[in-house]
């Protein structure tokens, strides 16, 4: 497998309107980040994912840019952005802009433009179609496709009498990457960032920019709405890797980016068509089918019908994704970033074991074959937050669910709000909770969106100051990774252990490391496979103080590494 920076990088995910405030409007911005470099570079991490800080007006929290050239006033300027780019170099972190191009804006010119008139020049820089016949002589939608932020994807505009598709928010339309003038557009405007220093791109729901031909309606599966799912009519589309080598060699082969895509939708097949060594478009893929683990049948649609995970089917997609890509592909390893709940309230234990979990969580992670996300306050632990009322939450996707199933439907409101608290975004955007100061230190302001409340317990300070805290963990898992190439490159291989054990061997050359982690509040026994020969064994990490190894029992949420000889 071939070597590169990107894969024994650890990447941290920056959401910046909740990362730091500098100057007490309650919203974090650029200044804010570049008083805290500091605290990254101790951290140990080696790039920064920073999440849209370019002109937007807010509708889906930046992802609908209005204009990808200029900073958003409230997050600073365009010479915050270099400043704080400089400071990022100087300590030797890189940092990945992140790549909205499914759609824009409606406020991008673009937009403006496309619905003056059916022959603007920038009509065809969008997907715009006739409405079709509906009941009784009126008309509706092109299609019955279901917007990924409930209702229909399609929205009518009455200047031109025509509907514009927006597989999101109804103020994000998709663009129309079948123009090749729309293509040429997006790659100067990736030109810009990359010849003013960036490092590369996360490309946001990138698999979506190709839709198949005629847009045609999705087979009913939801009986109950007019709306149906369309996912394999606009995911992993029949000109998708077309336009990404396209994008590789008009722009990316220039400069020696890291490239990752979101890629909802995509199996380990498809990623590798996209990512592959050496040759893919990109170099690595954002899959999600973990992230519906907890998710099952019930009245709510897609994610927010809440189910409780199982172990055996996390083991079951882990195995699958690092073996199918293993000298094929290069995995993106997550748990968490702006769109899911929180780490340790998903997988592990928020309440008694929340510092235990949270070690176990950040250990099976890292010790995976891929290139590691810390999503900002997993390393300290942060939790879901319950708002008391839906009017405290910001997230366009949570009100649009909650009018569809509630207003509109008739859904029983506490089933609802549950729903929310479990699995709304607005999990991962409270504010960072850097000290026990008002609002955790993150503002001198009213924030945008309420503090956690337990922040006076889990904040950035008190974990500094704690040798055994979440952040010292992370520390070490960090430096263990980067002191070994097994980590990194080694092959990955699942031992057969009961639940709630969960245990991996990952080798390379005539090196070996064993991997345990007890996924439970209970003690677990560990028995080492006979056919698993050593003459010796070094603990290289573990999440508590530890004796012997042969016949061993794994305390509560607790995660062992051992170096097999």
């Amino acid at each position: 497998m071939s070597q590169a920076w990107w894969k024994e990088s650890i990447v941290y995910q920056i959401y910046p309107r909740s990362f730091c405030d500098s100057n007490g409007d309650g919203i974090g911005d650029l200044r804010g980040i570049i008083s805290k470099l500091d605290y990254l570079k101790e951290l140990g991490i080696d790039v920064v994912w920073l999440s849209p800080v370019y002109k937007s007006p807010n509708d889906d929290g930046g992802y609908d840019i209005s204009d990808y050239q200029d900073i958003q006033a409230e997050f600073g300027t365009l010479a915050d952005w270099e400043e704080m780019l400089a400071g990022m170099h100087e300590r030797g972190i890189k940092l990945l802009m992140d790549l909205v191009v499914n759609h824009t804006s409606d406020e991008h010119p673009w937009f403006v433009e496309s619905r003056k008139s059916k022959d603007n020049p920038y009509r065809d820089f969008y997907i715009w179609r006739e409405g079709k016949p509906g009941p009784e002589g009126s008309t509706q939608e092109p299609n019955n496709w279901q917007s990924f932020f409930s209702g229909s994807a399609w929205q009518y505009d009455e200047q031109t009498g025509e509907y514009y598709l927006h597989l999101f928010s109804r103020k994000q339309p998709d663009l129309n990457w079948e123009n090749p003038k729309v293509r040429q557009a997006v790659f100067a405007m990736m030109e810009w960032w990359l010849q003013k220093g960036a490092d590369g791109f996360r490309m946001d729901v990138i698999n979506l920019i190709s839709k198949t031909p005629g847009l045609p309606d999705a087979p009913i599966t939801n009986p109950h709405s007019r709306y149906q799912w369309a996912g394999q009519f606009f995911a992993n589309g029949p000109r998708l890797v077309e336009y990404l080598q396209e994008m590789k060699r008009a722009v990316l082969d220039k400069y020696d980016t890291m490239t990752v895509g979101e890629t909802p939708m995509t199996s380990p097949a498809e990623a590798i068509h996209i990512a592959r060594d050496g040759e893919g478009p990109l170099n690595m893929i954002f899959q999600f089918e973990h992230m519906d683990l907890d998710s099952g049948p019930g009245p709510l649609g897609g994610k927010w019908n809440c189910a409780p995970w199982k172990l055996a089917d996390l083991k079951t997609t882990f195995t699958r994704w690092q073996n199918e890509l293993d000298g094929q592909g290069w995995n993106s390893l997550y748990l968490s970033n702006h769109d899911q709940p929180r780490t340790v309230s998903r997988f592990g234990d928020d309440g008694a074991c929340r510092v235990e979990s949270a070690k176990l969580l950040g250990t099976f992670l890292h010790m995976l074959q891929g290139t590691p996300y810390i999503y900002q306050g997993e390393e300290i632990g942060m939790t879901n937050v319950r708002f008391a009322a839906l009017e405290d939450y910001r997230d366009v996707e949570t009100f649009n669910m909650y009018r569809e199933f509630v207003t509109e439907g008739g859904a029983d409101p506490a089933l609802v709000m549950q729903a929310i608290y479990t699995k709304g975004r607005d999990n991962a955007r409270t504010p960072m909770q850097w000290s026990a100061a008002p609002q955790a230190g993150f503002s001198s302001g009213q924030p945008w969106i309420g503090v956690n409340p337990n922040y006076t317990d889990i904040n950035v300070e008190q974990a500094l100051a704690e040798p055994n805290s979440i952040f010292h963990y992370y520390q070490r898992l960090i430096a263990l990774r980067k002191a070994n190439p097994v980590i990194v490159y080694g092959s990955y291989e699942l031992l057969e252990t009961p639940d709630p054990l969960y245990a991996f061997t990952r080798s390379l050359g005539g090196e070996r490391l064993l991997v345990l982690c007890n996924f439970s509040a209970q003690e677990c026994a560990f028995q080492l496979p006979e056919r698993i020969q050593y003459v010796g064994k070094e603990l290289l990490l573990s999440s508590y103080p530890v004796e012997g190894m042969r016949a061993l029992s794994l305390r509560p949420y607790e995660a062992r590494v051992y170096r097999m000889r």
